[in-house]
């Protein structure tokens, strides 16, 4: 594993401007044009860091744009999967469970980014790309330290149809913390 990758998941060791440029874009939330325009100034100056690519992810998902977020996960898992010796694409990457899902940056993001591609699959609904990305992740994690259970659950009750028990507001909420212990 690469300890600079482990810092810079924990938002340290960014290259100068990408800071400024990603708090510029927390505080202008309001204005998508000035957000976009940091954080493509961000991208520009470091477009593999994984606080820029979270700061990604968080602007689409919050934004409603599951499509864009899903591809900002694609990037992360590539990075993610580098940083951990993996083959770059996340279908390539063998079964076998990653030691550290508890307490290693780099292994929570790769777990993290992985859940995030299998919750907008779900969103999307990816029904098939959502449970390759789960079986993975259960292979990944057999712990469950990620809590990919949860989203098995709701991908098995959209499997088997509209019910009495409606599950967006679990998903809703997995989706949204997805990240949120990365930043």
């Amino acid at each position: 594993m690469d300890a600079d990758f482990d810092t810079a998941v924990l938002g340290l060791a960014m290259p100068p401007g990408v800071e400024a440029a990603l708090r510029e874009a927390g505080t202008c939330r309001g204005d998508a044009c000035a957000t976009m325009a940091a954080l493509m100034r961000a991208q520009a100056l470091a477009p593999e860091h994984p606080a820029v690519l979270i700061a990604f992810y968080r602007h689409y998902f919050y934004g409603h744009r599951p499509r864009q977020a899903r591809h900002v996960v694609r990037r992360a898992l590539a990075v993610g999967a580098q940083a951990l010796g993996l083959p770059r694409v996340w279908r390539e990457v063998p079964r076998l469970a990653l030691a550290g899902a508890r307490h290693d940056a780099t292994t929570r993001f790769y777990l993290f980014a992985l859940k995030g591609y299998a919750y907008l699959s779900l969103r999307l609904d990816d029904l098939a790309e959502a449970g390759d990305a789960l079986a993975l992740l259960r292979a990944l994690d057999p712990q469950d330290c990620v809590g990919a259970a949860v989203l098995e659950a709701v991908r098995r009750r959209s499997l088997a149809g509209p019910g009495e028990d409606d599950a967006t507001p679990a998903l809703q909420a997995t989706g949204a913390a997805a990240w949120a212990s990365l930043a």
